[in-house]
């Protein structure tokens, strides 16, 4: 029977036969901390609510949930920053382009913490289609020049994309998308041209879907985080690679109730000696230089 491909992009492969990669400087648990930091605009609907309109009749302004995100803004990211910071702990931050706008100081702040920016479209609403290939082109000069440097990573508003997105990034530069979660390593995709690589970003360890979808309680972010160690310490996984990409939000993961948590987890994960703390472009460059692309190997491998 003729093989069909499972998607357009990445070709499949058992993880299980993936070749066993050793981790940089020896480490065996990349831990990549993403940070979300999105603008909603004030006279839009809200992407998200904390407290649905009275009788399911959606108004604007949502004043409401608009303050739950802001909240996370003015309180939750300098939390964020400091707690980071302390631990020594690296960081990048997936930025909707108007932040620097809109939240000059928040932007400012992240960039003197030395925190790795990554195109997060204009505002937080999903890409349609119209006007996309302007509004990664804008993302990638805007935020590079805000930025002194270009901007490599990519996370789509929602994780939602168009059918050519990984064309598009490709062609702008950007070194890595976000939006497929298919594998604990990195994987090279194929797109029209130019090189393009899938980074781990896990839904199961992102505190939207944990808090803002599940409803779980505050202590369950770090025990999922806990637990997925666990199982990676398990002596058959002991030798193997895997990258930890955790999503985070400033209104949901750096409230107050729930940041404990995050610190407590964070220092004993810093701790271990087999878990390194990586930017996204850091584990990029591993990753591109211990599984080169298929065109610098000389063969069609995945």
């Amino acid at each position: 029977m003729k093989a069909v491909a499972s998607n357009p992009r990445v070709a499949f492969q058992l993880a299980s036969e993936r070749a066993s990669l050793k981790g940089p400087g020896g480490k065996r648990l990349l831990v990549h901390l993403v940070v979300n930091v999105e603008h909603w605009p004030f006279a839009a609907a809200m992407p998200r609510a904390v407290l649905p309109s009275p009788h399911g009749r959606e108004t604007i302004p949502d004043v409401c949930n608009f303050s739950w995100a802001e909240y996370g803004i003015r309180c939750g990211l300098p939390r964020l920053i400091e707690l980071f910071g302390a631990q020594g702990l690296p960081a990048s931050a997936s930025v909707n382009l108007d932040v620097i706008r809109v939240y000059p100081q928040a932007a400012e702040a992240m960039r003197r913490a030395g925190w790795e920016f990554i195109g997060h479209g204009l505002v937080q609403q999903a890409v349609t289609g119209v006007g996309e290939e302007e509004q990664i082109r804008r993302v990638a000069t805007e935020l590079a020049e805000f930025a002194g440097g270009p901007v490599r990573g990519w996370l789509s508003p929602g994780l939602r994309e168009t059918a050519i997105t990984p064309d598009l990034l490709a062609e702008q530069g950007f070194s890595y998308c976000m939006n497929w979660g298919i594998d604990d390593l990195p994987c090279w995709m194929a797109t029209r041209t130019g090189r393009l690589m899938a980074m781990p970003y896990s839904m199961e360890l992102n505190d939207s879907v944990v808090f803002a979808v599940q409803n779980q309680p505050a202590a369950d972010f770090a025990t999922r985080i806990m637990d997925t160690i666990a199982w990676f310490d398990r002596p058959e996984a002991a030798g193997r690679t895997a990258v930890l990409g955790i999503g985070l939000h400033p209104h949901l993961i750096a409230v107050p109730h729930r940041l404990v948590h995050l610190a407590r987890v964070l220092e004993a994960l810093a701790a271990r000696d087999d878990v390194a703390f990586l930017t996204g472009s850091e584990i990029a460059d591993w990753y591109a230089a211990a599984e080169p692309h298929p065109d610098d190997r000389g063969d069609t491998g995945p």
